[in-house]
């Protein structure tokens, strides 16, 4: 199978304030968030990982290494915002099958997937519908510098850990789970 997932931030504490995650300790955030990751994707598994693994750079590189191999399945990764750090510190090639800024991803012979860590304004396929653009970067945000233009288009989907159970999840659950985000998103706006 194939999975997205993006912004688990592991390391990073003040993440649990800033999002509303419940967790009670960056300890329980990281290890359920590991054990979600494992429950879900078996070893044979892809997940395509959109960005901000980890945040900062303060660990021994062979922690990263060793964090990153918990991780069930095949990894690809687009870095993010936050990656940059601990990214020049190890090998990659040992920890990724592929790291590239986008990938271009034929899905289910009838979509093509733009993967990014960023949400972008266009893509192959926007315009006939054929195409979908996954991103991270904006965790649950609502606000207006990104969710305007999100919201209106229903081939954007957020693969953040923050509206997707925090676990990776496959195509047809990131769809579902982004329109769910959408409407609750506009339902509360609209009390406001």
């Amino acid at each position: 199978m194939i999975f997205f997932t993006a912004d688990f931030h592991f390391g990073h504490e003040n993440i649990i304030k800033h999002c509303s995650r419940p967790f009670q300790s960056l300890g329980v955030m990281n290890s359920t968030l590991i054990g979600n990751w494992n429950t879900t994707v078996s070893p044979n598994d892809t997940v395509y990982v959109l960005g901000d693994l980890f945040f900062g750079g303060r660990r021994n590189p062979d922690e990263y290494i060793q964090l990153i191999h918990q991780f069930n399945g095949r990894k690809y990764l687009t870095p993010g915002n936050h990656d940059s750090v601990w990214m020049k510190n190890i090998d990659l090639s040992y920890c990724f099958e592929d790291v590239a800024l986008m990938i271009e991803l034929h899905f289910d012979k009838k979509h093509l997937l733009t993967l990014c860590h960023y949400p972008m304004m266009s893509w192959k396929g926007d315009r006939d519908g054929t195409g979908y653009m996954i991103h991270g970067h904006i965790h649950n945000r609502t606000d207006e510098e990104f969710f305007p233009i999100i919201r209106s288009n229903p081939n954007m989907l957020n693969a953040g850990v923050d509206i997707n159970d925090f676990k990776p999840v496959t195509f047809e659950e990131l769809v579902k789970n982004n329109e769910k985000f959408k409407k609750s998103a506009v339902a509360v706006r609209k009390k406001s």
